[in-house]
């Protein structure tokens, strides 16, 4: 299923109605081998494993950045576990819609790639504190993010050991 997101088309984002890592979609990702030194397959183009609190970029099946240190979604608003998330929209310079900073403004989220339903994003921040779904990471690693992954790219988002165990690692 394909849905238009902000002029592109791109694979629906979830992974079906089955638990994400049991999909059919992560059933396929799991037949894929693994990106050395990271819990994805080799078809993705960044990984995040919620376990470790790392991300990597990846090209042409190898790592070219990571692991970065990162922070994902915290209570109640967790980052959610997917196969086969997409690049949708890139904002260099984006505000929250949601968050606010001490002063009541809009909290800044520069560097921000959209890879997920509910404006979930790569984006520079500070990865001791847990996000509302999204991964924060170190400038740097956010603007090397923003510039690495274009629209349409792969993203997985998982846990270390259930992807082990899927591949029987």
């Amino acid at each position: 299923m394909l849905a238009a997101v902000g002029g592109l088309a791109v694979p629906a984002l979830a992974d079906g109605a089955a638990a994400p890592e049991s999909s059919p979609v992560a059933r396929e990702a799991h037949a894929e081998a693994a990106v050395p030194g990271t819990p994805c397959s080799v078809s993705t183009r960044a990984c995040v494993d919620l376990e470790s609190q790392r991300a990597w970029l990846i090209r042409d099946g190898r790592v070219v950045r990571g692991p970065m240190r990162i922070a994902s979604g915290g209570e109640g608003k967790a980052t959610p576990v997917g196969h086969s998330y997409r690049v949708y929209r890139k904002d260099e310079h984006h505000v929250s819609g949601e968050s606010r900073t001490a002063d009541g403004r809009p909290a800044p989220m520069p560097y921000s790639t959209f890879f997920a339903d509910g404006g979930i994003a790569f984006h520079a921040g500070d990865p001791a504190r847990s996000s509302s779904g999204c991964i924060r990471m170190e400038t740097d690693d956010a603007r090397a993010t923003f510039a690495e992954l274009q629209n349409g790219d792969k993203v997985q988002v998982v846990n270390a050991s259930e992807e082990n165990a899927a591949r029987g690692a």
